[in-house]
């Protein structure tokens, strides 16, 4: 192996020798390769004082800082450096000149171009023997691969493979016309993104990768769905933001996932305006260990509170999120605090031990048909009483903000589940009333803001349907779906926590936030890709439709059938209008959470369908 010392000794020489023969050339182009006898002497002496320049100009230049066998535009640039002050030289030479003859002026021209020849050409065939002999013999060896997208992001990918054993780039796709029939460094871009399905037929390949990390999420979307359905692997590089941050290579690629198919855009919040409210406050996050909850705090800490206080019933998950900060946020002094919201004695030493200046509040009970059957009662205490006093003591220790986690499905509720997170919405409207207006409130009551924030599902919260139907992949089926015509509305859960704080920090209290949800996915459709993500076809692994469960309807709705909307600055918030609480609301609703319980759950639907007449429960 040549050190590397010496390595740039010979590479100098070689530089020296370049212009040795650029000059020599020179002369003999000029003169029809017949060495002028006449002045020879000159020439020589001319050749040797530019050889001491061009030593010169090689070390200014830097020329001996770069691998030749990675030589690329940089290097280019130091070589262009040096030939053009050894090229001002000769020009001074020849200037000075008082011979006869004269030395050829001509060499003006032909010796910078034989220069630049030899030194480019030089480390370029360098580089190309060394690339020969590192990965010549890989060619033909990877798996073929197609790569979506011929931008910066492609060009970056198909250097990067060519130096792995793995991957064989066979061809490129892009739906920008100027770019058809081109080559990216070696490689055709054969077409549009529709022809990848026809491309991966000729090429034989199995695998896709999407090279589009600026892309809009309909099209990334779009080019997964064709591959998909082609029956090919996809994978998927980092997000230009993590590029360009260094955090990734352009090469750090991951299977598509099931996010992926959703064709979401980045939310892009006002950070200064959320970090406004957050910075340099005590936080509480009730269900803390939660899908949700978790993740809000994770998104929290980027706002730099004081303090964190996590409140969380479960021990597990409150020692996971615990650690999560003992290991990424050692600089926010964090609380985590073991407590039921149905707890009041607990709920009011918190507040008062703590005093938090914002309060989320994300523990409730979700699971649609295990709150129907045998546990209607626990879900009303879960879901409106814990809320009454979690947002009770919020008002009397005087935090700043009470925001409610909601739900979807608490719009034209048909499931206790919904139709008590529709109540705990009320809860917190009625508490919003000016000071006049509710009763037992003092003036520092009147100073909490309470925000509700009401969104769908959420990809891999749990109990959702994506755990499941993994998990049910992984046992090699059936994955089963209740109705083959059953929709729901999806966001990744980072996307719901970054909205969340997002309307918060623009509430002015008493809003319902309705987040934009998208479109309607077909649980059915999510099942399939699921399945051809996971590289099976729909004859290895079947959907099993096995009905409607308790309180479960075909799609969710939004906004309630009586809601108006209005817009906000943000474009993916709005904000409903729902209708008013009754005044008598709030010590009729206290008074029923008081009965010691248990209640029959036909009761609890009666007691709710008094307050939520729009809740309808769901027979089938």
């Amino acid at each position: 192996m040549i050190n590397t010392n010496l390595l740039s000794t010979l590479v100098f020489l070689f530089d020296l020798l370049a212009a040795v023969l650029a000059w020599m050339g020179g002369v003999l182009l000029r003169f029809n390769f017949e060495w002028p006898a006449g002045y020879s002497g000159r020439i020589l002496a001319a050749g040797a004082v530019l050889l001491l320049v061009h030593a010169l100009a090689c070390r200014l230049a830097g020329l001996y800082r770069g691998m030749w066998v990675f030589a690329s535009l940089p290097d280019l640039k130091r070589v262009l450096k040096a030939v053009a002050m050894s090229s001002t030289a000769m020009l001074l030479l020849l200037a000075m000149d008082q011979g006869s003859p004269a030395l050829p002026r001509s060499m003006a021209v032909l010796f910078p171009i034989l220069l630049l020849g030899i030194m480019g050409g030089g480390r370029a065939a360098w580089r190309m023997w060394k690339e020969h002999r590192l990965y010549g013999g890989l060619v033909g060896a990877g798996k073929p691969v197609v790569i979506v997208g011929a931008g910066s992001g492609g060009a970056m990918l198909v250097r990067e493979l060519e130096r792995s054993p793995d991957w064989r780039v066979v061809a490129l796709v892009d739906d920008d016309p100027s770019k058809w029939r081109r080559e990216l460094f070696g490689q055709p871009v054969v077409g549009a993104i529709e022809l990848l399905p026809r491309v991966l037929e000729d090429t034989k390949a199995q695998h896709v990768i999407l090279a589009m990390p600026s892309a809009a999420g309909g099209q990334l979307k779009r080019a997964t769905d064709l591959a998909v359905r082609a029956g090919a692997h996809v994978f998927t590089v980092p997000g230009l933001e993590d590029l360009m941050n260094g955090k990734v290579a352009i090469h750090a690629m991951r299977p598509v996932d099931i996010e992926d198919l959703l064709g979401r855009e980045p939310v892009h919040i006002d950070s200064a305006h959320v970090s406004s409210m957050i910075a340099g406050r005590t936080v509480l996050i009730t269900g803390a260990g939660g899908s949700i909850g978790s993740e809000l705090c994770r998104q929290l800490a980027r706002f730099q509170p004081q303090r964190m206080v996590l409140l969380e019933a479960s021990e597990f998950a409150l020692y996971n999120i615990e650690q999560w900060f003992a290991n990424t946020q050692t600089s926010i002094e964090i609380v985590p605090l073991t407590g039921d919201v149905k707890d009041p004695v607990r709920i009011e030493e918190i507040f008062a031990r703590w005093t938090p200046q914002l309060v989320f509040h994300a523990a409730a009970y979700k699971h649609v048909p295990l709150m129907e059957v045998g546990n209607a009662w626990e879900a009303v205490r879960n879901n409106v009483l814990g809320t009454l006093q979690v947002a009770s003591s919020a008002q009397r220790h005087g935090a700043e903000r009470f925001v409610l986690i909601s739900t979807d499905k608490a719009v034209n509720p048909t499931n206790v589940m919904g139709a008590t997170k529709r109540l705990a919405e009320m809860v917190c409207e009625a508490l919003q009333r000016p000071l006049g207006e509710a009763p037992d409130t003092d003036a520092s009551a009147a100073a909490t803001q309470f925000e509700i924030v009401r969104f769908g599902n959420v990809l891999g919260s749990t109990g959702s349907v994506i755990p499941k139907f993994a998990e049910q992949i992984a046992r090699g089926g059936p994955v089963t779906v209740t109705h083959p015509d059953i929709t729901r509305f999806f966001m990744s859960i980072p996307e719901s926590a970054q909205l969340v704080l997002q309307a918060s920090a623009m509430g002015h209290g008493g809003e319902v936030f309705v987040l934009d949800m998208g479109e309607p996915v077909r649980i059915a459709d999510l099942a399939r890709n699921m399945i051809r993500l996971s590289g099976y076809s729909e004859d290895a692994i079947r959907i099993e439709y096995t009905g409607l469960r308790p309180g479960e309807k075909l799609y969710e709705e939004l906004l309630a059938d009586a809601e108006l909307t209005r817009t906000t600055p943000h474009p993916k918030l709005r904000i409903a209008r729902s209708r008013p609480v009754p005044a008598a609301f709030l010590d009729e609703i206290t008074r029923w959470l008081a009965q010691p319980g248990p209640v029959a759950d036909d009761d609890v639907r009666g007691s709710l369908k008094r307050w939520v007449p729009e809740y309808a429960p769901a027979t089938h």
